[in-house]
């Protein structure tokens, strides 16, 4: 009856909602270092089985299709695209790039083991010339990486090998390792350009860059964000003309229930 198509329609606006929600955030993410866009996946709910397939019909026959009505949608879930940003040059001796796989790691001792990951690399230094994130709370580059206060140059390789020239001549050298998972979409956002380990995303993996499939890193660059604003706006706008139908559906059955009311009188 009508009230079924009711209670469909109303899932519809529901996970539309959902989606209209999740390119809202793409959107207003355009301009965030490393940021990774998402998309939602949707899934059909139960069906109502008014006729079997393969039933035998009045003509002694199998009946080829039976009658199946849906109950509705719902978000199966949000799925993150790791496809890399365009590169930013920036010229910056502390801004970092990964050029491939992985993410830089930093210290937050709320997170599973103490660490967070990220792909935004705006790193500069704090008061005590530790190298940290430039967030608001600033965590600390898990390599434990200094920059003294005589430092002149600060050369970062591509293998993650950091050489830092001291004003007396002398010279100092560290390394940058990166993080890599197995089910990377499987990481949870916690805002920040961070992210956490999670049983899904499977444990990290400290490489070193260039190695076991992780990416190089490129000194003086920054990675901008993957959310493609003609493509997010595109998707709003057919989400847009989906929720519209679906209202269109809740408006329909609510005519038909009337006409059905109608018919006491």
């Amino acid at each position: 009856m009508a009230v079924a198509a009711l209670h469909t329609a109303a899932t519809g606006l529901s996970a539309l909602n959902t989606q209209l929600d999740v390119i809202a955030n793409n959107l207003a993410n355009v301009n965030t270092n490393g940021f990774k866009a998402s998309r939602v996946n949707f899934e059909d709910l139960l069906y109502q089985e008014k006729a079997q397939p393969g039933v035998m019909n009045a003509n002694g026959d199998e009946s080829p299709a039976g009658i199946f009505v849906g109950l509705g949608t719902r978000v199966a879930n949000t799925d993150p695209s790791f496809v890399q940003g365009s590169p930013i040059d920036t010229s910056q001796p502390l801004d970092m790039m990964i050029d491939g796989n992985g993410f830089f790691r930093v210290e937050r001792p709320e997170s599973p083991g103490g660490y967070a990951y990220t792909r935004a690399g705006n790193f500069f230094t704090n008061g005590d010339g530790e190298v940290v994130l430039g967030n608001r709370n600033g965590p600390r580059l898990a390599d434990g990486l200094t920059i003294p206060d005589d430092a002149t140059s600060i050369t970062i390789l591509r293998d993650g090998t950091v050489e830092i020239s001291l004003a007396g001549g002398g010279t100092s050298q560290s390394n940058i390792q990166l993080t890599t998972f197995i089910n990377s979409k499987g990481l949870r956002p916690i805002g920040g350009n961070l992210w956490e380990e999670t049983a899904a995303s499977g444990p990290a993996t400290e490489v070193e860059p260039g190695q076991t499939g992780a990416g190089e890193i490129i000194q003086g660059f920054l990675e901008a964000s993957n959310a493609d604003p003609v493509t997010e706006l595109v998707e709003m706008i057919k989400a847009q003309r989906a929720f519209e139908m679906n209202s269109q559906s809740i408006q329909a059955a609510d005519q038909a229930l009337q006409v059905v009311a109608n018919l006491r009188r």
